[in-house]
């Protein structure tokens, strides 16, 4: 069984970073597909960054060029960097893995069947 554990999470000023983990404990080497999720207050659960096997990624278009999904398979930790943050990037992220290719990786992917950890909570203030 796959679990998912983040850590990182935080509050920091606008303007600052933050690293988030994402420790799974299988392997990553061949997860087909993870992503970052963030869920904002009052809206609905969005995708932030997704990482195939690969290591291809695709970003949401509000976190393009600040945040950066990454991965170590030896670790079997995923990681997103987060800088230049904004208050509106507050919100509970999440990641999420899946091992099944039925669908292409990429922030279009809901995700909803796949294993994700439990969040971690980020707060930007201004």
């Amino acid at each position: 069984e796959v679990r998912l554990l983040e850590s990182g999470g935080g509050s920091a000023q606008a303007g600052g970073s933050l690293r988030l983990s994402c420790a799974a404990s299988v392997s990553i080497h061949s997860m087909y597909c993870m992503a970052w999720f963030r869920h904002l207050p009052g809206k609905l659960r969005e995708a932030v960054a997704t990482i195939t096997s690969t290591a291809a990624t695709t970003y949401a278009d509000p976190v393009k060029g600040r945040f950066t999904i990454s991965k170590d398979d030896a670790k079997n930790t995923l990681y997103l960097q987060m800088n230049n943050l904004k208050p509106e990037d507050t919100a509970v992220y999440y990641c999420a893995a899946d091992s099944r290719s039925y669908m292409s990786c990429g922030v279009q992917r809901s995700m909803a069947d796949a294993r994700w950890g439990q969040g971690t909570q980020v707060t930007v203030s201004s």
